[in-house]
């Protein structure tokens, strides 16, 4: 763990300290017996479904890098699951680009030295846990969940939310924000696949009407969420330092940041998985091939627009 929350008791038990877990879930991809999970809400979710509730899925960008589907026929997947709704948590993280892009701009006019990023949770439960001292540097735009919870709450009043997304962190995100009722990972929407016998490839089409753009879709991969305000700011000579997985040197890096308010770049972008969100401790596909399905997925997306 790489901020040091794990212990053993007198009894060689080992307990998790909630006031310095970040969620990163490293432990649970580590443990070799399975023996770290949260409690599951999949239940929770398809009695509402069963009972006819109104009931919105907002699924994370990086769900382009986990099926070996055209995303067309993943959302439609989730249609026959019985989803009221399908939202793309890139529409909200065209608002998370706007306003990062203002409050960047506003800070640096400011003089501000740097600023970090705020949309992966569990660097954001870093900074409040280990380093408070970085908390002036954070962005305090929100996050494309935040907003995108805020858009469908607006638009269906009366329905319940489910998030679907890659990482451990999300659910505490989830917790934290009246706007989310349940959070799913992409592990456990697999399995409700699976338990239901969907088969994803015959499943009728669906495309959402709140589509984010490739540049909101690229938040799932490292560097996606600087090349994404860059390209809002308007300045292609801006470079960010771009820090990919949490750990110690990590860590002290991120303090003498903080200690010194110095930095080789303007603009730090921080996830706490290597690779990004495609690789989130949540997700059933392998690295590489999340990678390349989600490259194919944005190519895709580019070509369907042009």
């Amino acid at each position: 763990c790489p901020v040091k929350a794990i212990s053993k008791d007198e009894y060689g038990i080992e307990h998790i300290d909630p006031a310095k877990c970040i969620y990163c879930g490293k432990c649970m991809k580590a443990c070799p017996f399975g023996a770290i999970f949260e409690v599951s809400r999949v239940f929770d979710v398809l009695k509402l479904i069963n009972r006819r509730r109104k009931i919105v899925a907002m699924v994370a960008p990086s769900i382009l890098s986990q099926f070996d589907y055209p995303i067309e026929k993943v959302y439609g997947a989730l249609k026959q699951i019985g989803f009221t709704d399908v939202v793309e948590v890139a529409y909200g993280a065209e608002e998370t680009i706007r306003n990062e892009a203002e409050e960047f701009k506003e800070r640096m006019a400011e003089g501000a030295p740097f600023m970090t990023t705020s949309c992966c949770s569990a660097y954001v439960q870093l900074v409040k846990k280990h380093i408070p001292e970085l908390a002036k540097y954070v962005s305090t735009t929100g996050s494309p969940l935040f907003y995108t919870a805020k858009y469908v709450n607006e638009k269906y009043p009366d329905a319940f939310t489910v998030f679907i997304g890659p990482c451990a962190s999300k659910r505490r995100e989830g917790r934290d924000n009246p706007r989310v009722d349940f959070v799913w990972t992409f592990s456990e929407l697999d399995a409700v696949f699976e338990g239901y016998e969907i088969d994803i490839e015959s499943c009728e089409s669906y495309i959402p009407s709140e589509r984010g753009s490739r540049d909101a879709q690229g938040f799932a991969a490292t560097g996606g969420v600087f090349e994404a305000v860059k390209n809002a700011v308007g300045d292609p000579t801006l470079q960010a330092t771009v820090i990919q997985g949490i750990d110690k040197k990590t860590i002290a890096m991120l303090r003498g940041y903080a200690k010194t308010g110095k930095c080789p770049t303007k603009f730090i972008e921080i996830m706490s998985c290597e690779g990004g969100c495609i690789a989130g401790p949540c997700t059933f596909n392998e690295n590489n091939l999340a990678k390349k399905k989600f490259e194919s997925e944005i190519k895709n997306f580019d070509e369907n627009k042009s």
